[in-house]
């Protein structure tokens, strides 16, 4: 099987794309053309199995209306580094948190997917200085979303199964890519809308994440996130991950929920209140778990009052 360069993922538009080294590593990031370099910055994170791309609407509008958005592909996907460890949550807020540094910032809004959202939650918690607001795509405050799979049995099985399958080695990696990665675009069909399935955007989204996560090394290192997450539950480093994630936030959050979201339920993302009291949910009708890309007129426009909040 010929494996794409990761250079593939720098697809062109108006958009440039640079390397950013932090926390140790190379990273791929991407922003619109013409953001001004003095302007409030919004960092966007992608989700499982993704790269930056999923980020194209966001990164485009948000940079129209005045910020300097950045779509990254985080430590170990399309063409950052992938290095052998370092997909724990203390690891990952610590790549964020040198990303604002080096792009020259004190602080950024963060925006994250799935994974991504994770890795916002846990900046926010551990680098609390770092984080002006965040806002969340599908993506549960952990502590929530371990309770759910623990006491609710709809969420346990709607991702359980997935958590389990990834846990064993080298069969997940095969599995993910093997007919050109057609099992991403399975889990893009199963967690989206009908509607967005129909249309010429979602084949072209398909088409590029299947690419992207067959680029050497990528799926190996999508999987540690999972692996991380799952094992840790029964680690000391994951008891104090926890620990540290136990705390009420003051800053602005946002959490969009897709209503037909059939991966991360919408009990799981109600609890959140307990470590974000004024937090402001946002359910959009009709879509499911890649509300960004299903709707995303409508997702830009929540991100908007999040900034200015």
């Amino acid at each position: 099987m010929i494996q794409p360069d990761p250079s593939t993922v720098r697809f062109g538009g108006p958009w440039t794309h640079r390397d950013v080294h932090a926390n140790g590593i190379r990273f791929h990031v991407v922003e619109a053309a013409g953001a001004p370099s003095d302007a409030p910055l919004v960092v966007l994170l992608h989700g499982f199995a993704d790269f930056w791309w999923s980020w194209r609407h966001q990164l485009t509008e948000l940079t129209e209306a005045g910020y300097r958005a950045v779509a990254i592909d985080l430590r170990g996907y399309g063409d950052s580094d992938k290095p052998p460890r370092g997909y724990d949550g203390w690891t990952l807020a610590g790549d964020v948190v040198g990303l604002i540094r080096a792009l020259g910032y004190a602080e950024a809004t963060l925006v994250g997917h799935a994974d991504g959202g994770l890795v916002c939650w846990a900046t926010a918690a551990l680098h609390p200085r770092m984080v002006r607001s965040i806002g969340l795509v599908g993506s549960p405050h952990p502590i929530a979303l371990r309770r759910a799979v623990r006491r609710n049995s709809a969420q346990r099985r709607a991702l359980l199964p997935y958590f389990l399958r990834y846990q064993v080695p080298m069969v997940p990696e095969r599995a993910l890519t093997k007919s050109d990665g057609a099992a991403v675009e399975q889990l893009l069909r199963e967690r989206s809308s009908d509607t967005w399935q129909r249309s010429e955007e979602f084949a072209d989204t398909a088409a590029q994440m299947r690419s992207a996560i067959r680029i050497a090394g990528a799926a190996h290192c999508a999987l540690e996130y999972q692996r991380w997450a799952f094992r840790s539950q029964f680690r000391s480093d994951g008891r104090r991950f926890m620990q540290a994630m136990n705390v009420e936030l003051g800053i602005p959050v946002l959490q969009i929920h897709g209503e037909l979201d059939p991966y991360v339920l919408a009990r799981t993302v109600g609890a959140d209140t307990e470590w974000v009291p004024q937090r402001r949910l946002h359910t959009v009708l009709g879509a499911g778990h890649y509300t960004h890309q299903e709707a995303p007129g409508e997702v830009t426009g929540q991100l908007l009052m999040l900034c200015r909040e």
